[in-house]
């Protein structure tokens, strides 16, 4: 076993953090502190436990840059529900528009360039278009849930091939399409049907670059047990996690591995194929859950149980007082992981514009929200720093990152999507 304490001065030039990892001035301007971890190394895995500080020095900021989407102008700017996106090694966005639908073509600074495809089941056409990525050769990638397919195009949006689904019919998930440095295509797949939704198991099925349905990667599991209210009648059966509690979450590197962990603590793994796991953890501070925010949260699922399953009433455990010490977990394509960390709650809509849009829609309403705030870590899982966004910033569909970049929908007030790219910039102030 090799066990240290790495202090790492701030004039150490890291990868991808050239200008912000380096600076000679004073500790105002570096609010964070060195970064510091202890590295523990236990037969097959490698902890790299943060303690302290991180590389950047300084908490980050997204600042936009371009923005595509409008309330009231052409077609195709207003995005009806934006479903994924993608983008070229050349900058160009592409725009998977499920609403109308239509895959969506935008040059780097936002021009217009024309649609790939079209809805229909001929030779690259899409029905239900959902997720879309780009092949290291620059060959697109679209998951085509209604024709039951992975479409392939090439790089200028000609189709080239479909892929039939391994699950042989139409199956729906928010997971993204994975793509790995090797050109091979994952998709997220039901491991066995007929089962009870309790019971439902996933993995990853692979598609070579030539289309080749090879090896499905089983989703890591854990021997853990996450907290949920089921609601059942006449064969029919639905659950929904307890807000809060911790759960099993897991993603895909580009790598080629899955990358996992369950939040009882902060505690990440990466599955490496070509050396040990590596263990991503972090010193935490619990994050209170408030009274109304609880309330709200109970409320809501109980009324939308209702509307399918009559006078069904609360079956699990309660929400906790404090939150998970993470959420979602995204590995972006330079291999850093980003994972997403509890705030505590604000009050973004008053009583009565919660009762009035209630009113509006029949759905409950909720009244708080997170802020959401990111940490980063790099791909030897040195903590580079956290990253917050602004708050139109949708989590889903999935963000694109690359090096100082991140393009991501925002959703206004109004409801209208857009496509933003940001820069992160240091935020100069307290962590």
């Amino acid at each position: 076993m090799v066990h240290r304490q790495v202090s790492l001065s701030k004039c150490l030039v890291w990868p991808l953090v050239v200008c912000l990892a380096c600076s000679s001035g004073t500790d105002h301007d570096n609010p964070w502190g060195t970064w510091e971890a202890l590295i523990d190394t236990v037969g097959d895995t490698v902890t790299v436990h943060t303690v302290g500080g991180n590389v950047w020095g300084d908490t980050m900021l997204l600042e936009p840059e371009l923005s595509i989407g409008v309330l009231e102008g052409p077609d195709e700017e207003m995005f009806g529900s934006v479903r994924s996106i993608a983008v070229t090694d050349s900058g160009e966005i592409l725009v998977v528009d499920a609403q109308v639908p239509a895959i969506r073509r935008f040059a780097p600074d936002g021009r217009y360039l024309g649609d790939i495809g079209r809805e229909g089941s001929g030779p690259g056409e899409y029905k239900r278009p959902a997720s879309i990525r780009i092949l290291p050769d620059g060959r697109i990638v679209l998951r085509d849930e209604g024709n039951g397919r992975i479409n392939v195009y090439a790089a200028d949006g000609e189709s080239l091939m479909s892929w039939r689904h391994p699950s042989g019919g139409t199956f729906s998930t928010s997971d993204p399409l994975y793509v790995d440095t090797a050109g091979n295509t994952y998709t997220t797949v039901l491991l066995e049907v007929g089962v009870d939704v309790t019971e439902f198991a996933y993995g990853v099925a692979r598609f070579t670059p030539t289309g080749e349905h090879g090896d499905t990667v089983r989703a890591p599991t854990w021997d853990f047990e996450p907290a949920r209210v089921v609601a059942r009648k006449e064969g029919n059966s639905s659950s929904n996690s307890v807000p809060f509690t911790p759960s099993a979450t897991w993603t895909f590197s580009p790598f080629g591995y899955t990358v996992g962990g369950v939040s009882t603590d902060y505690r990440i793994d990466h599955y490496r194929t070509d050396g040990p796991v590596l263990r991503i953890e972090r010193e935490w501070t619990p994050v209170p859950v408030l009274a109304d925010e609880k309330a709200e949260r109970e409320r809501s699922i109980t009324e939308n149980f209702r509307r399918s399953f009559g006078s069904w009433r609360w079956n699990g455990p309660p929400i906790p007082d404090t939150k998970a010490p993470f959420g979602t977990i995204m590995v972006d394509v330079e291999g850093r992981t980003w994972v997403r960390v509890p705030q505590p709650a604000y009050e973004y809509r008053t009583e009565q514009e919660a009762r009035e849009e209630e009113e509006r829609t029949e759905r409950p309403q909720l009244r708080h929200r997170e802020r959401i705030v990111f940490d980063v870590y790099d791909a030897d899982g040195r903590f580079l720093g956290p990253v917050r966004v602004p708050d139109e910033f949708r989590s889903f569909p999935q963000p694109r990152m690359r090096g100082m970049t991140v393009w991501a929908v925002t959703a206004d007030d109004l409801g209208v999507n857009r496509v933003v790219r940001f820069r992160m910039v240091p935020m100069h102030g307290e962590p």
